[in-house]
């Protein structure tokens, strides 16, 4: 939107110094970036990363190597804002809406997440949405947030923070006793079962980066609608979801989703978002003061309440971010549409269940990962007999292949294929994993 602080563009000094718009400031960006990569083929996809080449990496999710089309971006608007910070950053955030570029990138976005640029809030990272959401929820003494002993510590914090500053309570539940052999029908179960008279926020986590189950929340949603009693706003850590499976977030049945975009999804170090529809983002409560919603700034201005309902710009968190990493978010974006998300989550998921199916062979191997591809998505938990997770780590660490280890009380070891890896990589990982198990 335009915001009053525009009000510098008209100036003289401005206009005499041949001030470059952000409408040609674009333009020339757009005119001086590399032609999109062909990413027709896996090996193309590859070759757009720099990772170093005497590893194996198994452990992409935990923050994106950026690729090509982010790297240059990234360096394009980082040129920009070096060579004149005032003017680009000052008319790129407050520039009308057909040149905002916060705006395009949400516009990017939202067509991936099948929803709209009004619906996506910008944010650092997974667990700054969580914490605007949770703490923006209105909630009261007497209302309880029910949410699993398997989500991140993240959200469990932001849960309790926010429940311990409203005097509304939290309550955890276990979804399963092992995560291998859960079905659709027995998490539903669980859930219905957990949920209290009380119970007025439901919190759960997609992709488990414990245990690597991928909650069915389309069916998990569906049943929570479908039962009785006061209803139930639906929260979604998604970000090991994002990126890695084919499906279309804006109607999955989430109220909320948050999620980091420096992960799966290869977006610029630093990067996340939430989405959620005008109806849920008009029940929370602001946190921190927005540097993109045009009334809030107005409201200040005049020292007059705010009269519009709250909305994702009035969530996204304000104060100056690096926005060479924030805008080139949209690159990102474009790159997975480009490559094709059903494309995408198909090579993901053939990925790891080549490296499950191989790990199973293995007898001294148990999986916490369930086999099934529908339960699952991009990482594969296993222990080793007799060995704790953090040696699995480091002794495929000398063979040159990065594990990790699930940052959890129970801890697991993991290997994660994705669009980084190769088939033979993943032979080679499995393989090392038989060699280190004796």
């Amino acid at each position: 939107m335009t915001l009053s602080r525009r009000r510098f563009l008209t100036a003289p000094t401005a206009l005499a110094a041949g001030a470059l718009l952000p409408s040609a400031l674009i333009t020339a960006l757009a005119a001086q970036a590399a032609p999109p990569a062909d990413l027709s083929d896996w090996e193309a996809v590859r070759a757009q990363f720099v990772l170093d080449p005497a590893y194996l990496h198994f452990a992409s999710f935990f923050i994106a190597s950026h690729p090509a089309p982010v790297r240059e971006a990234i360096e394009g608007y980082r040129r920009a804002i070096d060579s004149n910070p005032f003017l680009v950053v000052e008319q790129g955030l407050f520039e009308d809406q057909a040149h905002n570029v916060p705006l395009q990138v949400k516009t990017e976005i939202a067509q991936y997440l099948g929803g709209r640029a009004e619906e996506v809030c910008l944010t650092p990272n997974t667990t700054t949405g969580l914490a605007l959401v949770y703490h923006g929820l209105p909630l009261k003494p007497g209302d309880e947030v029910l949410c699993t002993t398997h989500d991140h510590y993240s959200h469990h914090e932001s849960i309790r923070l926010a429940t311990e500053r409203t005097g509304a309570s939290m309550r955890m539940i276990p979804l399963f006793a092992d995560a291998a052999v859960a079905s659709t029908d027995s998490l539903i179960a669980a859930l219905l079962a957990g949920i209290g008279p009380n119970t007025r926020v439901v919190g759960l986590t997609w992709v488990h980066s414990s245990s690597g189950i991928r909650l069915p929340i389309r069916e998990i949603s569906a049943a929570l609608r479908a039962r009785s009693g006061a209803p139930l706003l639906l929260v979604v850590d998604g970000v090991h979801g994002l990126g890695s499976t084919d499906e279309t977030v804006a109607s999955m049945g989430a109220d909320y989703f948050c999620a980091g975009t420096h992960k799966w999804m290869f977006a610029p170090r630093g990067t996340g978002l939430v989405w959620a529809s005008a109806e849920n983002w008009a029940r929370l409560r602001p946190l921190i003061p927005s540097f993109s919603d045009f009334d809030q700034y107005t409201a200040w201005e005049k020292q007059t309440a705010i009269a519009t309902p709250n909305n994702a710009d009035r969530m996204s968190p304000g104060g100056f971010v690096a926005y060479d990493h924030q805008w080139a978010t949209a690159a990102a974006f474009r790159m997975h549409r480009q490559m094709g998300k059903a494309r995408v989550a198909a090579r993901i998921r053939a990925l790891n269940d080549q490296c499950k199916a191989g790990l199973a062979e293995n007898p001294k191997v148990k999986m916490h990962t369930p086999m099934s591809g529908e339960l699952s998505a991009g990482l594969v938990s296993f222990e080793v007999d007799g060995m704790k997770p953090a040696e699995v780590v480091k002794r495929l660490l000398t063979k040159n292949i990065i594990a990790s280890t699930s940052p959890y009380a129970i801890t697991y070891a993991r290997l994660a294929p994705s669009l980084v890896n190769t088939p033979e990589q993943v032979d080679r990982a499995v393989r090392a994993v038989r060699e280190i198990s004796g």
